[in-house]
């Protein structure tokens, strides 16, 4: 079994390795999604338009036969849990790698709430 420096090593070594294989990728995802952009006539202002979300079509729920609306993105949710070197988290979603790591050592997702 690997000791922790081996399995810290191997992360910042495969980092390196995402890190150069994403600059390669960069420009050409850039171009892939401009040129889709332009197939449908996306414009950098429907992106950020509160207008395009609600375009969002109902997507049905596999074998229910019931439709489920899209996501909301309307709104934040205000941060639940503040981790030590002071990432935040609101309690929604997976649980981010600060906290799970935290977690595996020992640690109470209690230990970190916000406390108003």
């Amino acid at each position: 079994m690997s000791n922790l420096i081996d399995i810290q090593n191997q992360i910042e070594k495969l980092q390196k390795q995402a890190d150069d294989i994403k600059s390669k990728e960069f420009h050409k995802t850039v171009r892939d999604i401009v040129s889709t952009m332009r197939a449908f006539g996306i414009t950098t202002k429907d992106l950020h338009s509160p207008a395009s979300r609600s375009k969002v079509k109902s997507r049905a729920l596999p074998g229910s036969g019931k439709a489920r609306a899209g996501k909301s993105a309307i709104g934040t949710v205000a941060p639940k849990y503040r981790g030590p070197g002071g990432e935040t988290w609101s309690g929604r979603g997976l649980t981010p790698r600060w906290l799970a790591t935290l977690l595996t050592e020992g640690s109470k997702k209690e230990d970190f709430v916000i406390k108003n």
